[in-house]
């Protein structure tokens, strides 16, 4: 039966062209999912944006010497051209500058308030000494008061997971330009994180099937329960719709309050792009929909405690309890699917500090699947992972090149040679049928892997059809049986059943290659589809041009099962579906990207 998917991928800063770190927790593993699941025959709906509000922002626009608007116009393009040179298949990719997320956080926030979950309250705020500007909490880092950790941020210490004051971290410098912040009392709005300790810890107490990472960063998330800002004293950002507050110059909501809205004003927007304007519902309000976010590890805190807490207030759910807001009640999350870091010689990724492998450069010289299948086959699924050029370029050369693309090549070479087109079997025998059992049974279990967001386990048991596929034809040598015809075209009938099977267990990880090895097997037709960028109108903001990355979906082949291949179907001479690369590279690594010899 089909199911409704919402796949929610974190939203990425405007501030800078993204590097594959960022990808390693959003943009792959979603896709990744996302492809799986329309295969199935799931109703899937993906969405995702550029976060353009907030400090950094500002910082960036600063350093540019552009106005806000200007900066995020820019980067946003650039994150959207990526993630579409990457292939993630957003229904939508869009902005928190639209006239639809302004309306949609409002309407959140004030249901918020008048179910009582939203108290103003005086406090200090951190003050660059330098520029006057207030610094958000994430800009500010020290030593943890309650574990040491060097390197907690003004939010929440990532070591031990406590929520924290930017105010009571030992030695607070600023990240931006590493000064000691000044701290001043002015008056915000708070989330009453503490009216949710019942209601938020019963729903985490069902989350037993989580990833161990996310399970283990949540266990002790309604311990320590305070009340969080989500207001901050700048100029940027969506405004508040309270008396009192709607004119002050310097009063908007902080940037991580709007930014998880944005999972469902993106699905608001969507629905009324595409005609029906309550279209979201099937995601939002059926109790038998999916919803199942991607992002970071450093995300885990905004999506498993404070986006259901907001989810609660709206739908009169906390434990204060309340009316459900003009949305009716909202989905909380079923899955996070969180992934660690993706290190570089073990630095976290890091624009400010140098290490960084911009994914524009990547895609430039790499190509997209080649990224997608070393994220999916040994990225951060559940603990870091230090990218290194030495194992991406033996990834590459010998599971892609020498394993995958050399078992297509030789197969179709073959067929393609004595038959010209594909083989009709004449004399089958135990070993056809052993491979193509294993073959067919590899979609059960690759299935429920991807269903469960464990790609790493995913990609290496359909490479496992591939290794049985190659062995297959080195035990029944095709190439010796010149002079018995039809066991050749038994065997090579054979491996080219199993080469359909294992590019359709591949499709998610390998989407434009897939499409290669489709038409090599003499297909036609969209079987992978592909993201597009396209430009629209804002919906509500009349001049404004948004581009955003949107797709039709529907008319991909790809489907979750073993099809028979036609018998008879011409077949091509194919050419290298994998380059090989230059050994040198995993010492070198490229000139863009170099490896500081020590």
């Amino acid at each position: 039966m089909s199911t409704p998917v919402l796949t929610a991928v974190a939203w990425p800063y405007a501030n800078g062209p993204r590097h594959i770190g960022h990808v390693s927790g959003i943009g792959v593993p979603s896709d990744v999912f996302a492809r799986y699941q329309r295969m199935a025959g799931n109703r899937v709906l993906m969405v995702s944006g550029s976060d353009e509000h907030g400090t950094p922002i500002l910082v960036q626009a600063d350093k540019e010497g552009l106005t806000p608007q200007q900066t995020v116009d820019k980067y946003h393009k650039v994150i959207a051209e990526d993630m579409r040179g990457l292939g993630v298949t957003y229904d939508l990719y869009t902005r928190t500058t639209t006239g639809n997320h302004t309306e949609v956080t409002q309407q959140i926030f004030l249901s918020l308030y008048r179910n009582g979950y939203v108290v103003p309250k005086k406090t200090t705020g951190a003050i660059s000494p330098s520029t006057g500007r207030t610094l958000p909490d994430r800009y500010i880092e020290g030593t943890c008061p309650i574990c040491g950790y060097d390197g907690a941020r003004g939010d929440q210490c990532d070591n031990c997971g406590n929520q924290l004051d930017a105010a009571d971290l030992i030695r607070p410098v600023s990240r931006i330009n590493g000064e000691s912040p000044k701290f001043v009392e002015t008056e915000h709005l708070f989330l009453d994180l503490p009216a949710f300790t019942n209601s938020l810890g019963k729903w985490l107490s069902t989350k037993t099937d989580w990833r161990p990472n996310v399970l283990n960063f949540t266990r002790n998330l309604v311990d320590d329960m305070r009340p969080r800002p989500i207001t901050r004293d700048l100029d940027w950002g969506v405004k508040i719709p309270l008396d009192g507050w709607r004119d002050e110059p310097l009063k908007r909501f902080y940037v991580w309050f709007d930014a998880v809205i944005g999972y469902f004003s993106a699905s608001v927007e969507w629905a009324r792009r595409s005609g029906d304007a309550d279209a979201w519902q099937e995601w939002w309000s059926n109790p038998e929909a999916q919803v199942v976010h991607f992002m970071g590890k450093d995300n885990i805190t905004f999506h498993a405690q404070i986006w259901p807490a907001l989810l609660l207030g709206h739908n009169g759910q906390g434990d204060k309890g309340g009316v459900p807001g003009p949305y009716g009640e909202l989905n909380l999350p079923t899955e996070i699917a969180s992934s660690e870091f993706l290190t570089m010689s073990g630095s976290k990724f890091s624009t400010s500090r140098g290490t960084v492998i911009y994914l524009h450069d990547f895609l430039r010289e790499f190509g997209p699947d080649t990224l997608r299948y070393f994220i999916s086959a040994a990225g951060p699924e559940t603990q870091d992972v230090d990218f290194t050029w030495e194992e991406f370029v033996r990834r590459t050369n010998f599971e892609l090149a020498n394993e995958w693309g050399n078992l297509v090549n030789r197969s179709i070479s073959m067929a393609h040679k004595n038959n010209g087109a594909v083989p009709r079997p004449q004399a089958p025998q135990q070993a056809d049928e052993e491979l193509k059992a294993l073959s067919r049974a590899a979609f059960d279990t690759v299935g429920a892997h991807l269903q469960r967001s464990r790609f790493k386990q995913a990609s290496s048991e359909a490479m496992r059809v591939v290794s049985a596929a190659n062995k297959y034809l080195s035990d029944q040598e095709p190439w010796k049986l010149k002079e018995d015809p039809e066991r050749r075209d038994s065997v090579l009938h054979t491996a080219l059943q199993v080469v359909s099977d294992a590019n359709t267990l591949l499709t998610p990880f390998l989407p434009h290659s897939a499409q290669k090895v489709h038409e090599a097997l003499g297909g036609t037709g969209i079987w992978a589809s592909q993201p597009e960028l396209r430009e629209v109108e804002d919906l509500d903001i009349p001049g404004r041009i948004n581009p955003i990355l949107t797709g039709d979906y529907t008319t991909e082949q790809a489907s979750w099962e073993s099809k028979p291949i036609e018998v008879g179907r011409p077949l091509a001479k194919p050419s290298p579906l994998f380059a090989k690369l230059d050994p040198k590279l995993g010492e070198t690594g490229p000139e863009w990207a170099p490896i500081e010899q020590g």
